[in-house]
């Protein structure tokens, strides 16, 4: 709070007062539609953007972010608790409330421990894919309430498709109206209008037509409407804190754990780049947390941040959190005063609107982007969509985290070596890619362009040993060491197995540029003797006259590459060396 809180003045709690204003009337018909998604009663959503959304603001780093309910995390409620109770009975209630509490507390621990980068280890492919799944998964959910049929709640995503298919014979064609002049009523405000909240105008026609139907049909026309919303301040509530409730919904929590501190965070550092603001994600951890903990005492469900408004809020010039605590007192007084107008709300009009928020979720030109430019991220984006479809939500964050690791993994245990040779010139002492170009038959020099840790060793090895069978006589092998970070016990004790060997033939293992720490970690674990410290060479030695000297001059004579500079004028053993025009250099060099 110390931070933001010199920004404060006049000038600042106006433009907090009005940024606040306009996210609200952005907020209550969101905050109604993600309840229905969750399976909560309506009023759920609105409680969910009061407490929560206050303490997130105070006590997270954000000046622009504004949590509260979302699309995301409520098909995820959804997915998770409705095969375990009836959505919206009170069973299921208490359940959302003791997930969001379990959720609070795991957010607040890892803030406290100060792990904000364990959302790193969530890749954006993954939170692509994953709320494009949820897109559809919310869509496939409305298109019973869109045509005004009875299908089972706790339907799965199939199963969903198949009801509907089924049942297509009983559509309710006044519904179908409805949500079809809502829907476009939501398009059109959107693209040409777009000073006007859609979802509001999208409401208000709706809502207008089926009562225009109702006066020119009669009952016979009428649609069902949303629940009223009671009048009043959120409840207290009362998570469950039985051990058998805390063991069913811990796996559950973690999963949605990680995806609110994701959303939360991604929202914040895209709203910072604009405001150049710096985000402390440890300190996002602990507004989260604290929101969710005690929110979820006060009727409030599993919150995060919002994109949404976050952007309205950062649009209608906000400058500090005091902005979503405006927001939030602001829909206390709508809550208060225009609550049963909720009522007239058709819920074919919901799922229209829910439609367009499905829509939103799909980010087509990321997942287009993806595609083009890396093939395993599409691969991590496409599984994690999918098992969004096809398995349980939470497990389809761990599945693509999974995935993403196991690709980390692949390309780290994999270090990519090529061949190198002397930068040309007399008096140059680095070195450059070979390109194609012919080597020397006695001395290998390569490039290792990653850290050697006990899963990249078979692969570091193996490639030094097929060395020999592809040209017996590289007995010396350079390695060109300044893309290597660090060398754990298993790799210290490859290089110096290496080098014995290398000895043993006749030839040895040499370094270029290695770091300092991981010459320390070398001489600590004994391998640095092995190895010979007379064979580390430092940035601006003079390596090739040392290496050259170890050469056989006899493969020397005869050899038509003269890769090395030193080749043209002596041979190894200081001989000078008489050419013939038949054994001209094919090829003249550093």
């Amino acid at each position: 709070m110390t931070v933001w809180w010199n920004r404060v003045n006049r000038e600042s709690l106006r433009a907090d007062v009005l940024a606040g204003l306009s996210g609200t009337i952005i907020l209550v018909p969101q905050a109604v539609a993600y309840a229905t998604i969750a399976g909560l009663p309506p009023e759920y959503g609105l409680y969910t953007a009061i407490v929560p959304v206050i303490l997130a603001a105070l006590f997270g780093s954000s000046w622009h972010l504004v949590s509260g309910p979302t699309a995301a995390l409520s098909i995820v409620l959804f997915a998770t608790l409705s095969p375990l109770a009836d959505p919206g009975s009170a069973h299921y209630v208490t359940l959302a409330m003791t997930l969001t509490f379990l959720v609070g507390i795991l957010q607040l621990a890892m803030g406290l421990a100060r792990l904000g980068s364990l959302v790193n280890f969530i890749s954006h492919s993954v939170v692509i894919g994953f709320t494009a799944g949820a897109g559809i998964l919310i869509a496939v959910s409305q298109f019973k309430n869109f045509l005004g049929l009875s299908i089972p709640s706790k339907a799965g995503f199939i199963e969903t498709l198949q009801g509907v298919f089924q049942n297509l014979g009983d559509l309710n064609p006044f519904s179908v109206a409805v949500g079809t002049v809502t829907l476009l009523a939501g398009i059109l405000t959107r693209r040409y209008v777009p000073q006007i909240p859609f979802m509001i105008a999208a409401m208000l026609v709706g809502s207008l037509f089926a009562a225009a139907l109702t006066a020119l049909f009669g009952t016979a026309a009428s649609v069902a409407t949303v629940t009223a919303i009671p009048r009043s301040l959120p409840p207290i509530s009362h998570p469950d804190f039985s051990m058998d409730t805390i063991r069913q919904l811990s796996t559950i929590a973690l999963a949605v754990a990680m995806l609110s501190l994701t959303e939360a965070l991604s929202i914040a550092r895209a709203v910072a780049l604009k405001s150049g603001q710096r985000i402390d994600g440890n300190q996002e951890f602990v507004g989260q947390g604290l929101a969710n903990f005690f929110g979820s005492f006060f009727s409030g469900y599993v919150s995060s941040g919002s994109f949404t408004r976050s952007g309205i809020n950062y649009t209608a010039g906000a400058r500090t959190p005091l902005a979503a605590v405006f927001s939030s007192l602001f829909l206390v007084l709508t809550l208060l005063v225009f609550a049963p107008l909720v009522s007239y709300l058709p819920i074919a009009s919901m799922a229209a609107l829910l439609f367009m928020v499905a829509y939103s979720l799909i980010d087509t030109h990321h997942i287009k982007a993806i595609a083009k430019t890396s093939r395993t991220e599409s691969a991590v984006l496409w599984v994690t969509l999918f098992a969004t479809l096809f398995l349980d939500l939470e497990f389809a964050i761990y599945v693509g985290v999974l995935l993403s690791l196991i690709f980390y993994i692949r390309r780290t245990a994999q270090p990519n070596i090529r061949s190198g040779m002397p930068a040309p010139g007399d008096d140059t002492y680095h070195f450059v890619p070979a390109d194609g170009k012919p080597e020397c038959p006695q001395l290998k020099i390569a490039f290792v362009d990653g850290s050697l840790y006990f899963g990249a060793v078979d692969h570091v090895q193996q490639t030094l040993q097929s060395i020999d069978a592809e040209q017996p006589t590289q007995k010396h092998v350079l390695i060109l060491a300044s893309g290597i970070n660090f060398v754990d016990v298993a790799g210290a004790h490859m290089f110096a197995e290496e080098a014995k060997r290398r000895r043993a033939m006749g030839g040895g293992l040499y370094f270029h540029r290695l770091k300092a720490p991981v010459v320390q970690d070398l001489a600590k674990g004994g391998q640095l003797e092995e190895i010979g410290e007379e064979n580390l060479f430092e940035m601006r030695q003079n390596v090739m006259d040392r290496l050259y000297a170890k050469l056989d001059p006899t493969i020397c004579r005869n050899c038509p590459h003269r890769v090395f500079r030193q080749c043209h004028g002596y041979l190894p053993n200081g001989e000078a060396r008489e050419e013939s025009p038949s054994e001209a250099p094919t090829r003249i060099s550093a």
